[in-house]
């Protein structure tokens, strides 16, 4: 059973940054593919971008040029560095390893002046 744990969530104004980590556990993490999703108040979950075994990521057009996903398969972690935030970007991250059930408690992104 793998476990994903999501921090580096807070409060910041808009145009700000934020790096959030997603710490995985029970699984080998170098052979899954992984995503970062995020779900705003009233909304559905949605996904934000995602990394191949391979380092290679994607974006949703939305994030393109703000957001970037990196992963460190000596910690088993992945990254999701999130710059020039803005309001719509506040919701709940969650991480999720590609092809499993497997998703963390999630962390909190508000972005408010």
């Amino acid at each position: 059973q793998g476990r994903l744990v999501e921090s580096g969530g807070g409060l910041v104004q808009p145009g700000g940054s934020l790096r959030l980590s997603c710490a995985a556990s029970g699984m080998v993490f170098s052979i899954r593919s992984m995503g970062w999703y995020r779900q705003a108040p009233g909304k559905q979950r949605e996904l934000v971008g995602s990394i191949s075994t391979g380092g290679s990521p994607t974006y949703v057009d939305s994030v393109k040029g703000r957001f970037t996903i990196s992963r460190d398969n000596a910690k088993d972690t992945v990254y999701l560095q999130m710059n020039d935030l803005k309001p719509e970007d506040t919701a709940v991250y969650y991480c999720n390893a590609g092809g499993t059930p497997w998703w963390g408690q999630g962390t909190q992104v508000t972005v408010s002046s």
